[in-house]
């Protein structure tokens, strides 16, 4: 799987520059860089599981730092980061970069205000359009659901004194991340019987793969902290739902491709 996701990574990378170069996206744009900093969050879970080459992961952390540093606004990358602190801390002798994982996780929390502020903002104000939410919509949800999983990275080295209070955090960021799904679920749906041509491949839709697969994964982590097996079925359905959303939107974008042509 590893090896999967990282040939993933190099031909979604290769996809950006030559949908960059014909385009000519405005990275000025929040709309644009809001869905770019998932390359940051992926370079820091994929990071996360190649900890045992050091090489690779010290490669794709800079890769991370980098990337999180040109897009400068605060995101779902920021806890990715954490992640990748807290796993360096874990995994080598440095273990002073706990001291860096916690504040960068307290960072991406409260930047979560903002991020949820900035999309609501552009779905109703913006786009003039209270029929449902775009795909990308679900970041709010995914943003909760890296923040958790980055918290529970952390949790399980942190000194005892801190381990009581980040429990508190990880399951609440978990729960609202859960509260999330009925209404997204309730206005997409509502938006797709108004407009089946949404359903048309788009760009977008990208933005919808990757929280389900983070939800996935916080749900997964979850069941190990409260100790409540039924989470790991959660985690599952996640999991075949995030892959089968892949699957589509990779098959849908292939066709379209072949069509333009």
């Amino acid at each position: 799987m590893r090896v999967l996701a990282s040939l993933g990574l190099v031909v979604l990378v290769a996809l950006v520059i030559v949908t960059h170069w014909f385009a000519h996206w405005d990275l000025k744009d929040p709309d644009v860089t809001l869905r770019l900093f998932t390359f940051v969050a992926a370079c820091a879970v994929l990071d996360s599981r190649l900890v045992s080459q050091p090489v690779l992961a010290q490669a794709l952390g800079v890769v991370a730092l980098v990337s999180w540093l040109a897009l400068v606004v605060l995101s779902v990358g920021t806890s990715g980061l954490a992640i990748v602190a807290a796993n360096v801390a874990r995994d080598t002798p440095e273990h002073w970069w706990l001291a860096v994982a916690v504040p960068v996780w307290l960072a991406a929390l409260c930047s979560y205000g903002l991020m949820t502020w900035l999309i609501l903002w552009r779905s109703v104000a913006q786009r003039q359009d209270r029929d449902g939410f775009e795909p990308d919509t679900w970041i709010l949800m995914g943003a909760l659901a890296i923040a958790t999983l980055a918290g529970d990275n952390i949790r399980s080295q942190a000194p005892a004194w801190l381990t009581g209070p980040m429990l508190v955090v990880t399951v609440v960021t978990w729960v609202a991340a859960t509260l999330w799904i009925p209404p997204l679920i309730y206005f997409g749906l509502h938006r797709i019987s108004r407009r089946p041509e949404m359903l048309h491949f788009a760009g977008v839709w990208w933005a919808f793969v990757f929280p389900l697969g983070m939800y996935s994964a916080a749900s997964y982590a979850m069941a190990a902290e409260i100790g409540q097996r039924s989470l790991v079925t959660v985690a599952l359905v996640f999991f075949w739902d995030a892959l089968a959303a892949w699957l589509i939107v990779v098959v849908a974008g292939l066709l379209r491709l072949a069509r333009g042509r």
